[in-house]
């Protein structure tokens, strides 16, 4: 995992700056530095003082990224984001028949609205996952297998296939579901 990621993380919930933790440790500010900036690595005994400075786990101190991403992911409401995406699509599926053959231009002005929401919903969980640098999922679920995640190959080909498949598989369900409204309705 990301070691420096995890000393500068919890330096910073700690309130220290890096001269403080240098002093405490009795290292130098540059090396608080490097280990932050991944150039070298603290050796076992400085991790075991780390570990018991920021009251942590040496497994937490190590291997703390999920913890941290699942802490992430809840400030920034990613739950609430995902579920203003997949849920206005849904009902724009749904309602499509009713909106075409009974409601007219009124249908048609509530499917445009639940279409946005769920488009703009989209765009900022995007926006999130780059902010946030949020692991792939095959990544994560090799870290909760015990494997290192870093041996995990992502190339741009399996994300733009993997998103492929993503967006094949939402857009399919999604005209399925349109489709079967339209025929109830008509």
């Amino acid at each position: 995992m990301n070691l420096g990621y995890q000393i500068k993380y919890f330096r910073r919930r700690d309130q220290l700056s890096q001269e403080d933790l240098a002093n405490k440790l009795y290292v130098s500010r540059q090396t608080i530095s490097n280990w932050e900036n991944d150039k070298s690595y603290p050796d076992v005994h400085n991790l075991l003082m780390l570990s018991s400075l920021f009251d942590v786990s040496l497994d937490a101190l190590v291997k703390g990224d999920v913890e941290i991403m699942e802490q992430k992911l809840k400030k920034a409401r990613f739950n609430l984001w995902t579920h203003l995406m997949i849920w206005p699509m849904l009902m724009a599926s749904i309602l499509i028949g009713p909106a075409l053959y009974y409601w007219e231009s009124i249908g048609i002005i509530i499917e445009v609205i639940l279409l946005g929401i769920g488009m703009f919903s989209s765009i900022k969980l995007d926006i999130m996952k780059k902010s946030y640098n949020i692991q792939t999922y095959d990544r994560i679920v090799a870290f909760m297998k015990g494997n290192d995640p870093n041996e995990i190959k992502t190339t741009k080909l399996r994300n733009i296939a993997t998103f492929l498949y993503s967006f094949i598989l939402f857009v399919g369900v999604f005209l399925i579901i349109l489709l079967i409204s339209i025929y109830i309705f008509k």
